[in-house]
């Protein structure tokens, strides 16, 4: 039986991880696609992918499967640009943390060309192809965000491809809900991550951090152009959390400021079990 394609468009940290632990999928062969020389020639030295090219045109003409791994707006840019260069039958997603101008961006694309956004939860405070891992997956949410219009058959196949990279589950949402809980969840993290890097104390406390300094701060030595396009796409939700903690933050300034013990302890107490609730066995938000 003749092999079926998965083109992998832009071999960064979450392209380079996708082709390392897509390999062996099913019939599928995984071919990388770059745009510099010297990333195919990293991607067929160590194993990224079965195949890797500068040629995107062939590439997509060939894919049964198309992972677009690119920045956002460069994946909308990419869409107008190669509409009608994807393979009529295929499935087009995305890996990228916003779903709403994306989906609205895979508008282009013509109806035989089925378009579900992908939002694996994974990654790390690097980027390149040479911080790609095999492991990048394992035990992470994989939410999608189908249209209304897509295949059922193709759904299905986003969860066999979740399964095969170690993910923990599939999470079906909108784009809108998507992208409200992702604004909390992981957008205004990096904010406050940058934000405690921004203070002038930051260089006089090396040899006093703990791990939950380093827990809180390690995000913040993120990818700019990538997350400037997150922050920015996303702003309305992102702006209405970030109202939320500064009210918070307030709230717990005031009341250390008081030095109202009794105070204090009741409010650690209700954040504290909170947090504890939230880490029960449950439903996630997203479902």
């Amino acid at each position: 039986m003749e092999k079926k394609t998965i083109a992998i468009v832009g071999l960064g940290l979450i392209g380079g991880s996708l082709a390392l632990a897509l390999k062996g999928f099913e019939d599928f062969e995984v071919v990388g696609v770059a745009r510099r020389q010297a990333t195919v020639d990293y991607a067929l030295e160590h194993g990224v992918g079965d195949r890797a090219t500068l040629d995107v045109t062939a590439a997509l003409r060939e894919a049964d499967v198309t992972f677009l791994c690119i920045n956002p707006e460069d994946i909308v840019d990419f869409l107008a640009q190669h509409r009608e260069d994807f393979k009529p039958g295929s499935l087009v997603t995305d890996v990228c943390g916003i779903k709403g101008a994306i989906m609205e961006a895979s508008k282009v694309l013509p109806p035989e060309v089925d378009f579900i956004g992908s939002h694996p939860m994974a990654g790390t405070e690097f980027s390149g192809i040479e911080h790609a891992l095999t492991d990048m997956f394992q035990g992470a949410h994989y939410i999608i965000t189908p249209r209304g219009d897509s295949r059922q058959e193709n759904i299905a196949l986003l969860e066999r491809l979740a399964a095969y990279l170690g993910c923990r589950d599939v999470v079906n949402t909108t784009p809108e809900r998507h992208d409200a809980i992702i604004a909390y969840t992981s957008q205004m993290m990096h904010v406050i991550a940058v934000s405690v890097c921004d203070d002038p104390n930051l260089f006089t406390c090396k040899g006093y951090e703990g791990s939950s300094f380093r827990g809180c701060t390690r995000v913040a030595a993120l990818d700019v152009p990538l997350w400037t396009q997150l922050f920015a796409l996303n702003a309305p939700a992102l702006t209405g959390c970030l109202d939320e903690l500064i009210v918070h933050l307030q709230s717990y300034r005031e009341i250390i400021a008081s030095g109202d013990m009794e105070k204090l302890s009741a409010k650690l107490a209700v954040s504290a079990d909170r947090k504890r609730q939230m880490d029960l066995p449950g439903p996630d938000l997203l479902h």
